[in-house]
């Protein structure tokens, strides 16, 4: 058995002491960074929940919403066409950090986690010689974290930068979460009617969330953003809380982070609101989908400016701590990645992001890479793939890219890839069955097919399918699988191809 101090063991031991007891004089001059990271560079990996690339003003949006990101850009690789793996958090997130699609993870349910063969299949195995550190705000992507708890050294608790949450509720009954989260929501939160199981508990709830928020009243006029009704935080104490533990992580490290904004509910701080509410720049009226959910014109484009100013908050913040990453020092050596797990829909009658339709606002994420140094502007406008990101990450940090993943390596730092980018929406299809409700999108090329298959909307057990050209019409105002049939039958029969494929190993589930 080997006795021996290892590289990883070490480096927990050196996190823990001073640089005194580790390091020569003429170490300790050049700092902690240069003994503990020598040629390896740290990755940071910073994820906007929600963010929507067909809405920032960097890929042309007719407002103003990203003017640090408009400036960042000439010192980053931006990626123009790039893909969410699933629609909605659990599969965006599962796609993200398991390099695989949906179809393959599973986890493509509501709240969801990945099959127990991929527990391990993740990126933060793959960086195990780095200090590895994961939060998020969103509870369904912390669900996953969770899962991969054995392969991060700092799983940061949610409710670490949460004001006001029910982390009781975790700490007292770990292992009836799902259950007393429940019955928690019932006894002490009142529903939008005003009524819950225990006024006399629920009041009192009130008044200490009420205490608790009061001091946020004047920054946040409509109120603190949060998830699930109740985990209210403030974006900025969740950056300050990263601009001040940065400097201090194990180094080389990787960090995903994971922040809720500019997800719904859109309450941005008060320098913000209602910039855009009442502006003259109108969003294009387009035609109701088969799954319209019924929302006015009126409704969905003040629903858009609300979330056009929480974008504008997740710039200014994510500009904030850019600035501080320069100034530490720590762009010099840290690969920093600003992505998201799904987009957003304010039109054709939808609102959000949980739907069975697969349009561009959904699917096509902003996705920024940083180099350290990096001093230069690059484009990429190839179609790529979440599954891609991480992939690439192992490979210019010099890592194996490990046989499970299903991604290929980002131009530059490889030739563009000729397959196809594909995103899954499963969400109501069982994990132990082949795909027989969901939608599919395949992007190859100029040209995007969205197949639909298994919903009561077309038949139950039908099938639907259109294509677009997102080089000359990218707001897919027209559907041309009827006027290019050979291109559609070629691309569809591609696609079922792989759908029978990947859902062989289910058949007998």
């Amino acid at each position: 058995m080997n006795h021996g101090l290892g590289r990883r063991d070490f480096l927990k031991l050196a996190g823990l002491l001073p640089i005194g007891f580790v390091a020569p004089p003429l170490v300790k001059k050049l700092g902690a960074a240069s003994l503990l990271q020598g040629e390896r560079k740290n990755v940071l990996v910073i994820l906007f929940d929600s963010f929507s690339a067909s809405n920032i003003s960097l890929h042309g949006y007719g407002r103003k919403t990203t003017p640090n990101l408009d400036k960042l850009a000439r010192r980053a690789t931006v990626y123009f066409n790039h893909y969410a793996g699933g629609n909605y958090t659990t599969p965006g997130t599962a796609s993200l950090l398991t390099m695989t699609h949906p179809w393959s993870h599973r986890a493509f349910r509501f709240a969801a986690e990945v099959v127990e063969s991929y527990m391990d299949k993740n990126v933060f195995r793959a960086f195990e010689d780095y200090h590895r550190i994961g939060y998020t705000h969103n509870p369904l992507a912390n669900i996953l974290l969770s899962q991969f708890q054995r392969n991060i050294d700092e799983h940061v608790p949610m409710e670490k930068l949460f004001i006001s949450d029910d982390g009781l509720i975790r700490d007292l009954f770990a292992k009836d979460e799902d259950i007393a989260t429940v019955s928690w929501s019932r006894e002490m939160k009142r529903s939008e009617y005003g009524y819950s199981y225990s006024l006399f508990l629920s009041r009192l709830y009130e008044k200490y969330k009420e205490r608790k928020l009061a001091s946020y009243k004047e920054r946040y006029p409509n109120g603190l953003p949060n998830t699930n009704g109740g985990n209210y935080y403030a974006l900025e104490e969740g950056i300050d809380w990263l601009m001040d533990e940065i400097t201090e992580f194990p180094q080389p490290f990787f960090a995903y982070v994971h922040y809720h904004p500019p997800h719904f509910p859109y309450k941005p701080r008060i320098e913000f609101n209602n910039i855009f509410v009442n502006d003259l720049w109108k969003p294009l009226n387009k035609p109701d989908d088969l799954f319209t959910e019924e929302n006015s014109y009126e409704t969905l484009a003040k629903a858009r400016a609300y979330y056009d100013e929480s974008i504008l908050n997740v710039d200014s913040e994510f500009g904030r701590l850019f600035d501080r990453l320069e100034s530490s020092g720590i762009l010099e050596n840290t690969w920093v990645v600003l992505t998201s797990d799904h987009g957003e829909m304010q039109e054709r009658g939808i609102s959000g992001h949980v739907t069975p339709t697969l349009y561009q606002p959904i699917v096509r994420v902003p996705l920024m890479i940083f180099e350290p140094g990096q001093l230069t502007g690059r484009e990429v406008h190839t179609p790529t793939s979440a599954v891609d990101l991480m992939t690439t990450l192992l490979h210019v940090t010099g890592h194996d890219i490990p046989a499970w993943s299903e991604g290929s390596i980002l131009p530059p730092y490889a030739p563009p890839s000729d397959s196809e980018v594909f995103t899954v929406q499963a969400r109501r299809n069982n994990v132990e069955l082949p795909l027989t409700e969901a939608t599919i999108m395949q992007v190859s090329g100029k040209y995007k097919l969205i197949y639909y298959l298994g919903y009561e909307q077309i038949g139950g057990a039908g099938e639907r399918w259109q294509l677009f050209d997102i080089e000359a019409d990218p707001e897919e105002l027209n559907d041309i699988s009827t006027t290019k049939k050979d291109t559609a039958s070629e691309l569809l029969e591609k696609l079922k191809f792989k759908l029978k494929e990947v859902n062989k190993p289910f058949q007998g589930g």
